[in-house]
């Protein structure tokens, strides 16, 4: 190779490589195999992956490189200027067709039973450059299973060491939870300890792996890959709105797999997206419409029912009626919403329904700053938030900023656990959270930093200093050149802001506080959903209710007149708003249950039934033409008033966010499902007469609650912390609670 460069037009950070006598330019310190992957050359491989560090441990992807005299790997083997690579020569081949052997020698032959047939790397590769015959005699090696928990199903022995799954616990999920062990051939892929995988992404594992080694539990044996049509949609847990596949047969949703969008989520998928399609088919989901004769319910058909809830809305129009709409409620929903309030001439309508304190700025904007840059940030400020568990993805981006270097500084009311290492921490009760973000301390420890982004969660967006924090959040923001990012609270929170959910009179506290005679739920599970719940099923029950809804739980028949049976998020056609404003279209995947409906079609039937204009329309597409931003005068809501006692921050539990979630058994089974606790200082707790696992009374404005203590040196002095989600902790909103030994 000359000294020269081959082509002396190139960025001066770029060389110029042949493959199989293809030109390429590839950037200085790329690999060969990054280089023909970009050039569309296939190379066979195995413990490649493009987001995890490389290993080239597998040499399923050796290749002929000029004035080498072996074939080297193209995982590991960096471009040179001149380089001359051949991935088909005689010798690469052999080589490729050697390791196939060596890989197969142990592989077990069940390829029939195995739930990766059909989508497995090792199957397809075999048939290329495998033999037909194997030479291998003696008795093939077995390696006992372990049980990885809920999610994951594994069949070790099928394993072929390429470490993927060990790279991704180490490098994406960050809790280095699999590892190899012993040597040669009796080296196996384990958890050290024998425990169940507790990461929120532990399902990537199941495709990271080229095997049928680790396979999706809750999907296993259920289905051939060739039987299913693969829909486009959308994560509606959280507001990152991951990117996804739902896989379905015959109008069933038999699994989920992530859809590449660097942008948005890479390649990943977050335990809860991947999973919760098990909750759509729990027993009380809503399939007819319903009607409340008396205290008992009946079926009744679509006529009868929309008849019935034209008759309420008109009997309650205007300023008598509130509208109340889950955050994770679709745009073309939304807006149809915004619509059927003008039309009823009311201004209470609100969709901010899981937050306490809506003063202030309280709705919801777009990210400072794209998702696909926070990882090059330099340092990050993560205020009020249980990250991991709130934006599982969002959550690795701030790790993947920390690997390159950033600086991360935590103001919480809680000690979370991070996967990345926190330079500076103020663990302070909510009440504080304001007065750490104005002072001297926190300025210090961020210093003269730049690239900076500050990241404010659910604990302080839905708690009881809401207000406040976010004054201070934005004060801190502008005061360090930082973008700011406020987590929306609920999937589509920035959509339905945008197209006019928006209370321009009462908001959803002043709406329970201030009763009502009717009420219209959407999308809301009204006995967990609430922030605060007593306050919301209190004004529910002496009111008129018309409950469209996915499910007809218990609290919903406990406060509704009419239940109208709608589809969610993987059964319709829709769009949702991400937390950085990016719009984003999921397609209608799974059949919708019995004769529920999307929910576009049956606010179109309501609202011709009331004769309202802007339902005049009969398909989708006519009504995304007509759709457009709507402002919205907000009036600002009053800040709820401190009680006495410890400060109770509350936070949704991972797996207990939504209706859907929590209706998912192997979500519920898996080892982050905690179960309903209170967690308080020791110092506190010793203070009240509590002793760790001892049960207290918690009591406050909503209602009381006995749950069982965690003493924790995680918590603040002086601050509870509680997740939501739970029956028991209904009782108890963000504020100020007595603890008192039950």
């Amino acid at each position: 190779m000359s000294a020269q460069p081959v082509n002396p037009n190139l960025p001066p950070d770029h060389v110029t490589v042949f493959i199989d006598g293809v030109e390429l330019a590839a950037p200085k310190g790329s690999m060969i195999i990054q280089a023909a992957d970009k050039a569309g050359i296939p190379i066979p491989r195995f413990c490649y992956h493009d987001k995890l560090a490389i290993a080239a441990n597998c040499r399923m992807c050796l290749v002929e490189v000029e004035k080498m005299p072996k074939p080297a790997p193209a995982c590991a083997t960096p471009v040179m200027d001149g380089m001359q690579v051949r991935t088909r020569g005689d010798k690469a081949l052999k080589s490729q067709r050697n390791v196939m052997e060596f890989l197969l020698i142990n592989h077990p032959l069940d390829c029939p039973i195995c739930d990766q047939g059909g989508e497995c790397e090792l199957q397809d590769l075999s048939l290329g450059y495998g033999r037909s015959v194997s030479r291998f005699a003696e008795r093939k090696r077995v390696v006992p299973d372990e049980d990885l928990g809920p999610l994951v199903a594994t069949e070790m022995t099928r394993c072929i060491q390429c470490t993927r799954c060990i790279r991704f616990t180490a490098e994406i999920a960050g809790t280095y939870e699999l590892g190899g062990m012993q040597r040669g051939e009796n080296l196996q892929i384990g958890t050290y300890d024998g425990k169940p995988l507790t990461t929120e992404l532990s399902g990537n594992v199941i495709d990271v792996c080229p095997v049928g080694a680790l396979t999706n539990k809750v999907f296993r044996f259920r289905a051939r890959p060739w039987e299913l049509i693969a829909k486009e949609s959308l994560g509606y847990h959280d507001a990152l709105g991951s990117n996804l596949f739902v896989h379905v047969r015959r109008g069933e949703v038999l699994r989920t797999v992530p859809r590449d969008n660097d942008a948005v989520n890479e390649c990943w998928l977050s335990d809860r997206d991947r999973y919760s399609h098990q909750g759509l088919g729990a027993e009380d989901r809503a399939t007819r419409p319903l009607l409340r004769d008396g205290d008992a319910w009946r079926e009744a058909g679509w006529d009868e029912a929309l008849a019935r809830a034209a008759q309420i809305l008109r009997d309650n129009a205007a300023d008598d009626l509130g509208m109340l709409v889950h955050p994770a409620t679709s745009n073309e929903e939304g807006a149809l919403l915004a619509r059927l309030a003008e039309g009823l001439g009311t201004g209470n309508l609100d969709h901010r329904i899981g937050q306490r304190d809506l003063s202030g700025d309280a709705v919801a904007a777009p990210f400072g700053l794209p998702v696909g840059e926070i990882d090059r940030a330099g340092t990050i400020v993560i205020v009020g938030s249980n990250l991991r568990h709130e934006v599982p993805l969002l959550h690795h981006r701030v790790r993947q900023a920390w690997r390159r270097g950033a600086k991360v500084h935590v103001v919480n009311p809680v000690d979370f656990d991070f996967t990345f290492d926190v330079a500076s921490r103020a663990i302070v009760p909510p009440s504080a959270i304001a007065a750490t973000l104005g002072g001297a301390e926190l300025a210090a420890a961020v210093g003269e930093a730049d690239r900076m982004v500050v990241i404010v969660g659910a604990l302080a967006e839905s708690g009881a200093h809401a207000g406040a924090i976010r004054e201070a959040a934005a004060a801190f923001a502008s005061a360090h050149g930082a973008a700011l990012c406020r987590i929306p609270q609920g999937a589509n929170a920035l959509g339905l802001a945008r197209y006019g959910v928006l209370p321009a009179s009462r908001d959803a506290q002043a709406m329970l506080a201030d009763r009502r005679s009717a009420y219209v739920l959407y999308g809301i599970e009204p006995g967990l959903d609430f922030a605060d719940q007593a306050l919301a099923m209190q004004a529910l029950a002496g009111a008129q209710v018309v409950a469209f809804s996915q499910f007809a739980c218990a609290s919903t028949r406990a406060v509704a007149d009419v239940i109208l049976p709608i589809g969610a998020l993987p059964e319709i056609d829709a769009t949702l708003t991400n937390l950085e404003g990016r719009e984003q279209r999921a397609v209608a995947a799974g059949r919708l249950p019995g004769e529920a409906r999307a929910g576009w079609r049956v606010l179109r039937a309501l609202g011709a039934q009331l004769g309202l204009e802007g339902f005049g329309f009969t398909e989708l597409a006519q009504l995304r033409a007509g759709l457009a931003p709507r402002e919205v005068a907000v009036r600002g809501g009053q800040a709820p008033q401190a009680g006495e006692g410890i400060e109770l921050a509350v936070a949704p539990a991972i797996y207990r966010s939504d209706a859907v979630v929590r209706r998912a058994p192997a979500l519920q089974a898996h080892p982050l499902t905690l179960g309903p606790r209170i967690a308080l200082h020791p110092d506190d707790a010793a203070a009240l007469g509590l002793a760790d696992g001892a049960m207290a009374k918690v009591s406050n404005h909503a209602g009381t609650a006995t749950l069982q203590v965690t003493a924790s040196a995680q918590v603040a002095r002086g601050a509870a912390f509680v997740e939501s989600g739970y029956g028991a902790t209904a009782a108890l909103a963000a504020g100020n609670v007595q603890v008192v030994p039950a």
